[in-house]
């Protein structure tokens, strides 16, 4: 689902042969299998989460039970360090970022990768005008409510860019992607998921308990066409090398 632009953006790095590869909440491994293919016998690759149970031990990458939060960077320094759909998550984000900029070698690339929703129009089709507006409400409440409820910044990805010059990267580079996701799918399910994880904060923004059930129902309805959050990708590097 956000592989392929992820791998995209990651192989504009060059030859990652004998590259030391760091990759940050790293869910089931798909990033650093992808990256530890490409780093070879030579190279390293280290995949951390706080919860590892999805990460395979014999898959050519390394594996590290890691909060990046409360514990330091694991050690360095690394050529590629590698965050999707973590950072924005992480009320301490810009401090984390400045950590990560500093574990860089000479020369090293720092990629973050988030969702900006602060764009609420994500509706592309819908079965009925009480399902659109019922998309439109849960959105309004992701960017109101839900999401920093939870110590998420709905502006974050479009300050990424900024961040990184702050901390004194240099050929900082952003891409913005988007695609459409048909109801059923795994990107129309996310809504499910973030639905499950923080239902009260849903409830506390003001949607009923039947209106998050029918949003449960309405996203595995193939007439129901959404659009993924704008995915922000932006790629920094420590100067030298």
């Amino acid at each position: 689902m956000l592989d392929g632009p992820t791998e995209s953006r990651l192989a504009e790095l060059g030859d990652l042969a004998g590259r030391r590869c760091l990759e940050l909440g790293a869910g089931a491994g798909s990033i650093a299998r992808w990256l530890a293919d490409r780093a070879g016998p030579t190279g390293r690759v280290l995949a951390t989460d706080v919860n590892t149970r999805y990460l395979p031990l014999d898959a050519g990458f390394e594996v590290l039970r890691h909060d990046i939060v409360s514990e330091p960077v694991p050690d360095g320094p690394w050529d590629v360090i590698h965050a999707r759909l973590l950072l924005v998550h992480l009320p301490e984000r810009h401090e984390v970022l400045r950590r990560l900029a500093a574990a860089l070698a000479p020369g090293g690339a720092l990629v973050v990768e988030d969702f900006e929703t602060t764009f609420r129009k994500g509706l592309l089709a819908a079965p009925t005008p009480e399902a659109e507006a019922l998309i439109d409400a849960y959105q309004e409440s992701v960017v109101r409510s839900a999401f920093p409820a939870h110590g998420m910044d709905p502006t974050w990805a479009g300050r990424i860019h900024a961040a990184m010059l702050a901390e004194g990267l240099v050929d900082v580079d952003t891409i913005v992607h988007a695609r459409s996701w048909q109801g059923g799918t795994a990107g129309a399910l996310l809504i499910a998921a973030n639905i499950a994880q923080a239902r009260d904060a849903f409830l506390d923004a003001g949607m009923s308990a039947a209106q998050l059930d029918e949003l449960d129902r309405l996203t595995r309805d193939p007439r129901l066409v959404v659009r993924n959050p704008f995915t922000y990708s932006t790629i920094g590097r420590r100067p030298g090398g």
